[in-house]
């Protein structure tokens, strides 16, 4: 399964080829080939190193709620592993 996550964009290099994003603090480069219309301050939705879609803030923050309650969920994300057969 794959997830695209939305982020905000923070800024945008001179040649609108790449941008830096706000991923939870740390400051991520992505690509911006898809989306040469974005600009600081848009949220985009970021699968593999690529901003692939502009989407509205509430869109963004609903999306991340439930992907925090994905987190909590024990073992959803992380499952325990039987190591008894090591």
């Amino acid at each position: 399964m794959c997830l695209a996550v939305p982020l905000k964009l923070l800024s945008v290099a001179p040649d609108g080829a790449s941008g830096v994003v706000d991923m939870g603090g740390a400051e991520v480069s992505v690509g911006l080939d898809l989306v040469p219309e974005a600009k600081p301050g848009n949220f985009v939705l970021v699968h593999a190193g690529m901003a692939i879609e502009i989407i509205e803030e509430s869109e963004a923050q609903a999306t991340l709620a439930v992907y925090q309650e994905f987190a909590e969920v024990p073992g959803l994300l992380a499952p325990k592993t039987d190591r008894t057969h090591d």
